[in-house]
């Protein structure tokens, strides 16, 4: 079986495995989540109709077999709090997260590369103690209180940057160009959170690997050959020390993607960690499921990314996956 066959294959049931053990998580906690929207009151025929209405008093077995078969048909089912299709309440969200997950992907990358070579190139010194110590503890600090940080500081302290949501409700912008410059303030803070942990992990990645290949020989060839030093590290060192980068970027997709429900709930950010959170304490197993689907294919698919990338950047890699 070709290697890439064999991946999917794998993702495919991990997905599965991660899909049935959140059904099952979700369906043990306690309560209904029909209490959250029936008067206590309520005749119990009306009660136990309404509890019908959403399968909720089918065995467990059937509602996970008639779970999993919408989601093989692309149905995700009805959300109980909002009353609506999932995939509708889904969609309006997602948009939100991915802006704010690929902006501070965006920053992972730049901001890690440029201070793991600058860091790498001037070992031993200032900038490489000043780097290293601040991606240390940038990596550290839980982002829920690097968000009260960055809240305090920027927003309430200077007053540059609004503290939360995605827009200005009071003073709403006319113009296009002033709705984009609005969204882009509201986005400043929340990218912040998210993406610096990630860049400091980059960083030292990037750092530790630009080392070893500087130490190597064909390094010093090049350098002996009178190529520039920028060439020397840009061109060759920094090409093999990219190679775990590259899978340390495809799996930071779907930890971003995690992170985003702690930071958009910190930021009220009107996207999908806060939808998750919403659901969970509405007890919406439909919405709660979704999320969590979502969220694994995400984890799996960064996963396969990044053993494509690497299978594509390393020729080794290549030769060992032909079947």
């Amino acid at each position: 079986m070709p290697y890439l066959a064999r991946r999917l294959l794998v993702a495919v049931l991990l997905i599965l495995g991660v899909a049935t053990a959140t059904f099952l998580l979700i369906h043990a906690a306690p309560g209904d989540p029909t209490d959250l929207y029936t008067a206590s009151e309520m005749d119990p025929d009306a009660r136990r109709a309404v509890i019908a209405a959403y399968g909720l008093d089918r065995p467990l077995a059937e509602q996970y077999g008639r779970w999993l078969a919408g989601v093989a048909r692309g149905e995700l089912g009805w959300s109980i709090a909002h009353r609506r299709p999932v995939a509708s309440v889904i969609l309006e969200r997602m948009p939100r997260t991915l802006l704010l997950t690929v902006a501070a992907f965006a920053l992972q990358l730049a901001a890690g590369l440029g201070i793991g070579v600058l860091a790498a190139r001037r070992r031993g010194s200032w900038s490489d103690a000043a780097a290293s110590g601040g991606a240390l503890v940038l990596y550290s600090i839980p982002s829920f209180w690097l968000g009260a940080l960055l809240i305090m500081f920027f927003a309430l302290h200077l007053g540059w940057l609004p503290s939360s949501g995605m827009r200005d409700l009071i003073a709403a912008p006319s113009t296009i160009w002033g709705a984009l410059i609005d969204r882009a303030r509201h986005l400043v803070l929340p990218v912040l959170c998210l993406g610096l942990g990630s860049a400091a992990s980059t960083a030292r990645f990037v750092r530790s690997g630009l080392l070893a290949s500087l130490a190597e020989g064909y390094v010093t060839a090049a350098r002996a050959r009178g190529a520039r030093e920028s060439s020397v590290v840009l061109r060759h060192a920094l090409r093999n020390a990219i190679l775990p980068v590259i899978t340390l970027a495809g799996l930071s997709v779907p930890f971003l993607l995690s992170g985003s429900v702690m930071v958009e709930n910190v930021f009220s950010w009107p996207g999908m960690g806060t939808l998750s959170v919403e659901a969970l304490f509405a007890r919406d197993y439909p919405v709660a499921l979704a999320c969590q689907l979502l969220l694994a294919v995400a984890v799996v698919a960064g996963n396969l990314a990044a053993d494509v990338g690497l299978a594509l950047a390393d020729p080794r890699l290549r030769e060992w996956a032909r079947p």
